[in-house]
């Protein structure tokens, strides 16, 4: 009986060991209001289970995680080829949510402006610099433009937001692509940054003529004015739920997920969308982290995916989640 006694006790605290598990994550802020919310719900299910997730913006995500200093890495902009292969820790991207990237605007007197394409990269590339320019004014007739200086906003961190809005830049405009080009930091021609998506919707509330760019929950919960865009279509769109999964509609979805679906065809497509990506250690140093991680990834693919609308972003289509289901079962 004793022993019996003393082999239950062993089992129950190599369970207790199993279950109570520390992981960190660290990178992009554009996932971090829903990650923050899916991290805290599995955590009050799993008791014992802590999520420790850092909103450090993208490229802080990926070096951590390709130095072995967090368990998982979060980005919106995919690592690249040359990436992944001086990486020493192979890594797996498994998308998680889709979401919007709009401009933001600090306009006295204006509620709603639409920008289009050229206008966008051109304020961006320090050539429009007033609110007044007749090509601000040429799409939007009817709005009372003031004799503003534009004060332009970027992210002073290495950002996926930035990578996104960068590489819709570079596929609208030559210029910006033959110049600063897309990236997580890039070489910006003007403005003042703002430290995550927090730090740049902060700095437009507080700069009248400000214009920058965040995720639409930012942009939605510190109630900022953000314009529509002209899309592929030649149609003006706002940031919806909608239009981000008709951006993803037509996209080839690769193996390895890694995919662009920025300025996208659909007439109702928003331009500025963009999947977002957990960077998951394809072979794990410890088995029982990778196993509390297995089993939160597919907690999230399979419950967390329904609550994504509530914060403004777009569930992955159900093929698709079904597809990263399974690639998230195949992990050691």
């Amino acid at each position: 009986m004793k022993k019996a006694l003393v082999a239950v006790a062993l089992f129950f605290l190599t369970l207790t060991a199993v279950q109570a598990q520390k992981l960190t994550g660290a990178g992009a802020t554009f996932p971090y209001p829903i990650y923050s919310k899916w991290f805290t719900e599995y955590s009050a299910a799993h008791p014992g289970v802590e999520i420790n997730y850092q909103s450090i913006g993208s490229g802080g995500g990926i070096s951590q995680v390709t130095k072995g200093l967090v368990d998982f890495g979060a980005s919106d902009m995919p690592m690249t080829d040359p990436m992944l292969a001086s990486s020493p820790i192979k890594l797996i991207h498994i998308p998680t949510v889709m979401g919007a990237v709009v401009p933001i605007f600090n306009v006295p007197g204006v509620t709603d402006l639409n920008f289009s394409s050229d206008v966008l990269a051109d304020i961006y590339l320090n050539k429009i610099t007033n609110w007044n320019d007749p090509r601000i004014a040429r799409d939007n007739a009817g709005v009372h433009l003031p004799d503003q200086k534009i004060i332009v906003v970027h992210r002073s961190d290495g950002s996926g937001t930035s990578f996104i809005f960068t590489d819709y830049l570079s596929k609208v405009s030559t210029e910006w692509a033959d110049g600063p080009g897309k990236g997580t930091s890039p070489n910006w021609p003007v403005g003042v940054g703002g430290k995550g998506n927090e730090g740049v919707a902060g700095l437009v509330r507080q700069l009248p003529g400000a214009i920058g760019y965040v995720e639409l929950i930012y942009a939605l919960q510190n109630h900022i004015n953000f314009g529509s865009i002209k899309n592929a279509a030649g149609n003006w769109v706002k940031a919806s739920i909608d239009g981000v999964t008709e951006a993803a509609a037509s996209a080839k979805m690769p193996a390895d997920y890694r995919v662009s679906i920025t300025n996208a065809p659909g007439a109702n497509a928003y331009p500025i969308s963009s999947f977002t990506y957990l960077l998951i250690p394809a072979h794990p140093a410890d088995a029982a982290k990778e196993k509390v991680l297995k089993d939160l990834l597919s907690w999230c693919i399979k419950s967390g995916e329904s609550e994504v609308s509530a914060l403004s972003y777009a569930p992955l289509p159900q093929n698709l989640a079904d597809k990263v289901l399974s690639t998230v079962y195949s992990l050691p």
